[in-house]
């Protein structure tokens, strides 16, 4: 039996054991509808009876299966993998059966690249099932399809840990004020699922900056993967090409007195072919360019700090000025009363009239 036939039949065991509802005898598994195997894994509906002459379909609850070395031989892991699974699920107190082998399996999964997914990720450990299926299914309403989805989790599997609510605030920000369509969202997502991480604000200066400055459209960005490189990185290599006049900002007709790189063919490569191909430059000049930007950055920061401090220091003023004349107010009250109990002293060491 190959490999790949004997996890099969791991999982397919294991799957039975903890997952099936035990209404089903064993001698019923042959002629079982198929949607019995997989249902438990996906939903949480009541399974349908296996005949018209079968009782009706109840909902059963199963106790949790304790987590062991056995358990996950079971599902295919090796014996050595076993053991590092165990190990991570025991350091994130995870007793029982662990929901993110459930769902990652249910993807379609091999032992060995789930294996990889919890190394990169072990607080995936500690996740619900029903959070990692609703967040599974918010990748799949996203545009990540089978093939797609499946390689965006394996190689970053970070994507699971966030909550729906960030993830979808991220691509409603793709697609509302940067106005990318919903294919070219779900390219994003495929291709810098990193993005999830990023602030929004930061996430549309970036777009703006590349819109705006440097004149490039939406299908470009998303051809060049542009959200794979970092703003400083981007600005940095936008703006040596711009200093030594090698790039110019198109003017509102779109038109420039050069030609303007293409952006893959600046932002896509190395910087070894950027700095020969390019920008006709050496390393040095480059990296004293960069240490530049860097100082040109800081001071930018520094000012927007003082500016800030200024804007208190005025308020603070403005509360000083207020105070002042709250007690000049109450100077002048004083006087007042005083000067008038003063007059009345007066009046009365005065003697009456006759």
């Amino acid at each position: 039996m190959g490999s790949q036939a004997h996890t099969a039949l791991g999982i397919l065991r294991w799957t039975w054991k903890t997952c099936l509802p035990k209404c089903i005898p064993g001698k019923e598994l042959p002629r079982a509808p198929l949607i019995l195997l997989h249902r438990p894994l996906c939903s949480s509906h009541l399974v349908p009876p296996l005949s018209p002459g079968s009782p009706p379909a109840q909902t059963v609850r199963h106790g949790r299966r304790e987590l062991t070395i056995q358990s996950l031989a079971e599902m295919g892991f090796s014996e050595s993998q076993a053991e590092m699974v165990y190990e991570a699920a025991n350091k994130t107190r995870c007793k029982h059966d662990v929901p993110v082998l459930t769902v990652l399996f249910s993807l379609g999964l091999n032992p060995g690249s789930v294996l990889k997914i919890l190394e990169k990720c072990p607080e995936l450990y500690s996740l619900k099932e029903a959070q990692l299926q609703q967040r599974v299914l918010n990748l799949r309403k996203l545009g990540l399809l089978e093939g797609s989805l499946q390689r965006v989790i394996s190689h970053y599997p970070g994507i699971l840990s966030f909550p729906v609510k960030r993830v979808t605030a991220v691509s409603r920000l793709l697609r509302e004020k940067c106005q990318f369509t919903a294919q070219q969202m779900a390219d994003i997502l495929r291709d810098s699922p990193h993005v999830v991480e990023e602030e929004p604000a930061r996430l549309e200066y970036m777009f703006q900056y590349v819109y705006f400055r440097m004149g490039c459209r939406q299908a470009e960005m998303v051809k060049t993967k542009l959200f794979r490189l970092s703003l400083e990185e981007l600005r940095c290599r936008h703006s040596f090409l711009e200093r030594r006049g090698l790039y110019q900002t198109p003017d509102k007709k779109g038109q420039t007195l050069i030609l303007n790189p293409r952006l893959k063919d600046f932002l896509s490569v190395s910087e070894e072919i950027y700095l020969t191909d390019i920008a006709n430059a050496t390393q040095e000049e480059f990296d004293v360019f960069r240490k530049l930007v860097a100082r040109e950055q800081e001071e930018e920061e520094q000012d927007e700090e003082y500016s800030d401090d200024d804007d208190d220091d005025d308020d603070d003023d403005d509360d000083d000025d207020e105070k002042e004349e709250d007690d000049d107010d109450d100077d002048e009250v004083t006087l007042r009363h005083m000067s008038s109990k003063k007059k009345t002293n007066q009046r009365a060491k005065m003697p009456e009239r006759h």
